[in-house]
């Protein structure tokens, strides 16, 4: 996706990095093959914000994670018209016998989604993992499966036939393109698909829903550029969404309720995403934003100074993160 376009309402740089703080927080598990997750959380003038786009990311795709931190935390928000959202449960690339570990760090959620298509594991990995959170969660419960656009369209048939008995609600980004997705949808194979990638990676967020390539749509905050700029997508895309995080800390998450509370009536398509703090072995704040009976009030939770510091990131890391705020602030302000 392209930067977004600069905003009156663009703060200083030098303020920007004054009131930034790098941290490094590990997880509870590899998640993504990340171990520990880094993120630039700051102290705006309309609250705590964050910036943590992936470090393999280049600078035009994290121009937009910038504008959503620097949006959230210098400019007001639109109208939460809700006061609780309902999360799912996520489900790393684990063994099949470590799915009940997992859930039991998300009480209360109804939905769960599982990640599948792991580099290095098989579709009998998947499916014993699926199986798994089918059986642990009962059969009133929704599952969903991720494969973040690791399936071919074959491979994405013949994994979507053999969890026929597992009875999903959606298959988020089975494939890779636009294309593919179409093509999936084609074979008819009884399970919706979810868009995730195609639309926040992508140089055109509704290629996906001109081209019926999708049931609905999954997305976040940070990555389409803030709240404002998100709703204005769903708006225009005119499929029903599903709201997540990318593995954010409690500031992060904030933005995704904020997101999803703020969606019209009848936009949402069930649980969110916005739970994965339970995945992190730490927090930047006193308040986290984890699930309490499968949902989490929208609030927004202050940075607690201890904290930040304990999960300080070493000097030049800090340095590294500096400089990429640095450079995706120029391509803001133009």
């Amino acid at each position: 996706m392209s930067a977004p376009t600069p905003r009156a309402w663009l703060p200083p740089l030098d303020e920007v990095l004054a009131a930034a703080r790098i941290v490094a927080i590990p997880t509870r598990t590899r998640f993504r093959g990340i171990a520990v997750r880094e993120a630039a959380v700051f102290a705006g003038a309309h609250g705590a914000t964050e910036f943590s786009p992936f470090p393999e990311y280049d600078d035009a795709e994290a121009s937009a994670w910038l504008a959503a931190a620097l949006d959230f935390g210098w400019a007001p928000q639109p109208q939460a018209l809700r006061d609780r959202i309902e999360v799912n449960a996520t489900v790393p690339a684990v063994p099949a016998r470590e799915v009940q570990t997992i859930l039991a760090r998300f009480p209360g959620c109804r939905t769960a989604k599982v990640k599948v298509a792991e580099r290095g594991q098989t579709l009998a990995d998947d499916v014993a993992r699926v199986r798994a959170v089918r059986e642990a969660m009962g059969d009133g419960a929704r599952v969903r499966i991720d494969a973040n656009g690791g399936w071919s369209v074959d491979a994405a048939a013949r994994a979507l036939l053999a969890l026929a008995d597992v009875d999903l609600d959606y298959a988020e980004q089975p494939c890779a393109t636009v294309p593919e997705l179409v093509e999936l949808r084609e074979r008819a194979t009884g399970v919706r698909i979810a868009a995730d990638e195609s639309v926040r990676k992508a140089a055109d967020p509704l290629a996906v829903a001109r081209s019926g390539a999708a049931d609905l749509l999954v997305v976040k905050a940070q990555p389409l550029g803030g709240v404002r700029a998100a709703l204005g997508i769903v708006a225009e895309a005119g499929l029903p969404v599903v709201v997540s995080s990318a593995l954010d800390t409690s500031v992060g998450i904030a933005m995704g309720l904020r997101l999803a509370a703020a969606l019209p009536d009848g936009a949402l398509a069930g649980a969110c995403g916005l739970g994965t703090v339970a995945l992190l072995d730490g927090d930047v704040t006193t308040d986290p934003l984890v699930p309490d009976a499968g949902a989490i009030d929208v609030r927004r939770p202050a940075l607690d100074a201890r904290l930040v510091e304990r999960f300080g990131a070493d000097p030049e890391r800090d340095a590294w993160w500096r400089e990429r705020i640095a450079r995706c602030y120029a391509r803001l302000a133009g």
